[in-house]
């Protein structure tokens, strides 16, 4: 049984290539009596001809994937493409290192902790590169005494 000339109009009527289009085998007969448009598209309301769902690319695998990584599995020398610097370039790394610290230093100075003058010399400082996270800054300031505890 010929189905083509059918299953080419069906596809055409239906919006979606020919091998989404799916024939009822029980209504094959039925179908290959379809010569016109219409009758294809009678055929459609009944339930005869359907288009098949589109088929989509899983992420499950890549999800599973994505999941090992975050846990820090899969990042081994073996798996990296990029640099030291590519993977995770210096500008992000000062950044990451700087704004925290500069946050800290106005967060003291709006406490009254440190007066406008020291504050302008810690920020120089942490411009310089002086420290290297929050925490060093903070005994940084307890060894000055400017901060308790």
């Amino acid at each position: 049984m010929e189905l083509s000339t059918q299953r080419r109009l069906a596809s055409d009527i239906l919006g979606v290539g020919i091998n989404r289009v799916w024939v009822d085998p029980a209504r094959a007969t039925d179908v290959s009596a379809a010569i016109s448009r219409e009758d294809v598209r009678r055929l459609i309301r009944q339930g005869a001809i359907k288009a098949k769902p589109e088929l989509g690319i899983s992420r499950g695998r890549f999800r599973r994937r994505a999941a090992k990584r975050k846990r820090g599995r899969r990042r081994g020398v073996g798996s990296r493409k990029g640099t030291r610097k590519a993977r995770q370039p210096k500008k992000a790394r000062w950044i990451r290192t700087v704004r925290p610290l500069r946050a800290r230093l106005r967060e003291l100075k709006r406490e009254g902790t440190i007066n406008p003058h020291e504050y302008r010399r810690l920020y120089r400082m942490v411009k310089g590169g002086a420290f290297k996270s929050r925490a060093h800054l903070e005994t940084h300031l307890r060894a000055r005494g400017l901060l308790k505890g």
